[in-house]
């Protein structure tokens, strides 16, 4: 007969995420996880059958708890006003001193090297999604007249999506928001 699981899965995979995201994967040790999940070590390899699968497993969790910011861009106005109100999200969210600071995918990109193919696929997506979601909005732009028929929507696109990862890491080492602000402003001004 199966034993029922006694905790929340939900609620122990959001405390590993935390974790991951404020330690990073090699210096998270597995006594660490099994404190802040409030679990087993055999409940965590039951559910989860190791630290790298709970790793996988809290970056999805990641994407999914954490707000679509693609939808602001999708549902923009203008190009302008979707990319302020976009950055402007990103920027009060990876500053945002309750939570463990920039990205826990970006983190993840620039912290481990891991042969392992689902991770570094979940982290090309992410970012490729991105990137994509900028395009589809640039491309709106161009349509409406707002963008010169002649920007390389794909290079712009690309900009932005390395303006976005920058902000994830300065963030780490420059406490000054203002300065990822007046960056997006000068940014957003010139398209």
């Amino acid at each position: 007969m199966a034993r029922t699981k006694e905790f929340n899965e939900d609620q122990a995979l959001h405390q590993a995420m935390l974790l991951f995201w404020k330690k990073g994967y090699e210096a998270t040790s597995i006594p660490d996880l099994l404190q802040v999940m409030g679990i087993s070590r055999s409940s965590l390899y039951d559910t989860f059958s190791d630290k790298q699968a709970l790793y996988i497993a809290a970056l999805e969790h990641y994407k999914k708890v954490s707000l679509n910011k693609r939808v602001i861009l999708e549902r923009a106005s203008s190009v302008r006003a979707g990319l302020r109100q976009y950055f402007e999200h990103h920027i009060a969210t990876a500053y945002d001193t309750s939570l463990p600071g920039g990205c826990f995918v970006t983190n993840a990109a620039t912290t481990l090297e891991s042969p392992d193919e689902k991770l570094n696929e979940l982290i090309k997506t992410s970012f490729s999604n991105l990137e994509q979601a900028f395009s589809e909005l640039l491309e709106k732009g161009r349509q409406s007249g707002e963008i010169d028929k002649t920007t390389d929507i794909k290079a712009l696109s690309y900009l932005l999506l390395n303006l976005h990862q920058s902000i994830n890491v300065m963030v780490k080492v420059d406490p000054d928001q203002q300065r990822a602000k007046d960056m997006i402003k000068i940014v957003t001004e010139g398209i």
